[in-house]
């Protein structure tokens, strides 16, 4: 005679134990509905003995809502990534909403997701990816769910950006190094699809004024590697720099090593040099790299406060577009010799 498997616990169970009805019980697993915190803790405790797991489903198809979000993220190499990722999971799962974490290799837009997310039923999408074309905005508004992006110029109906103050930081950065008597300035930039980037190089250029005609631009890849090949490539042809802006902290660390290894340059006695992320490599002794910190905290804070607004619109499409100023934290490689 075969072994009966064990009967699911249902809600009914549960609200049998705890002498409640079964509506009872389906509001004290919810966080927004109205229910006695007495009866809640009776509920819970039933729960609890009886090994009782909700079933979402039926809430899903009455509200028409899964509690779920998309966040689509790329470029976990860099730790500035990695950091937002951790402040924006927690962040939204204490608002109770649950996570669909969707990976893409292409680590600056969201193109490479779109056909991930069509095969999920998600209530909004949260990345810090950018979207790089118009024709995925497109796509994206005609999912007719919220989008938050983090620095994306693009945007639509339903999607929203909040973003670093990119171009101003650029300002500050060329006037760090007109200020410390920079002749030669050198920009960084990061991968050529990167609006982040693109923003702080404006702002750099603009800064630098009547200087710009002397700046050297490098390409870069937002990585480690391409700031170090960058920077060696740069030194062969003869170029020798007192003052370099990065478009990130990850090729900034491999500018300077590349500065020291290739050149025997130090910075700040030889070369200015600034960064951008705030990362935590970028503090320690061999960098001490003045940089631009973006407020992960505060973005992340105001990207959840743009999706539960979107959410609460009643389906109606919602779009914004904030600002925030990045800070600019000095350490030795602006200090001077």
């Amino acid at each position: 005679m075969g072994v009966r498997e064990r009967r699911p616990v249902t809600s009914v169970d549960v609200a049998k134990r705890a002498g409640v009805s079964q509506s009872a019980v389906s509001r004290a697993f919810s966080r927004t509905a109205s229910i006695a915190p007495g009866t809640r803790e009776k509920i819970l405790k039933a729960a609890a003995e009886l090994d009782y797991r909700p079933n979402r489903i039926p809430a899903i198809m009455l509200s028409g809502r899964s509690g779920m979000v998309g966040v689509v993220v790329g470029g976990l190499s860099n730790p500035f990534y990695a950091g937002a990722l951790e402040h924006l999971v927690c962040s939204l799962r204490e608002r109770g909403l649950q996570v669909l974490l969707v990976h893409v290799d292409d680590a600056l837009t969201l193109d490479d997701a779109l056909e991930q997310l069509l095969g999920y039923r998600i209530d909004a999408v949260v990345t810090a990816l950018a979207i790089g074309s118009k024709a995925v905005a497109k796509a994206l508004d005609a999912l007719r769910i919220p989008v938050i992006c983090f620095n994306s110029r693009l945007t639509g109906q339903w999607i929203s950006t909040v973003s670093s103050n990119n171009r101003a930081a650029g300002v500050v950065a060329a006037r760090v190094l007109r200020e410390r008597g920079v002749m030669q300035p050198v920009w960084l930039a990061g991968a050529l699809r990167n609006a982040a980037s693109v923003a702080r190089g404006e702002g750099f250029r603009r800064g630098l004024g009547a200087m710009a005609g002397e700046l050297v631009s490098l390409q870069g890849a937002d990585t480690y590697e391409s700031g170090y090949d960058a920077v060696s490539a740069m030194l062969l042809r003869g170029v020798r720099p007192d003052g370099m802006f990065c478009s990130n902290d990850m090729m900034a660390c491999g500018a300077i090593d590349a500065l020291c290894e290739r050149a025997g340059l130090s910075c700040s006695r030889d070369v200015m040099l600034l960064g951008y992320d705030n990362i935590p490599q970028g503090a320690w002794r061999a960098y001490d790299l003045t940089t631009f910190d973006q407020g992960v905290g505060q973005l992340v804070k105001t990207a959840c406060e743009v999706l539960a607004n979107a959410l609460e619109a009643g389906g109606e499409p919602v779009s914004q577009n904030i600002v925030i100023e990045a800070r600019l934290v000095e350490r030795g490689s602006t200090a001077g010799g």
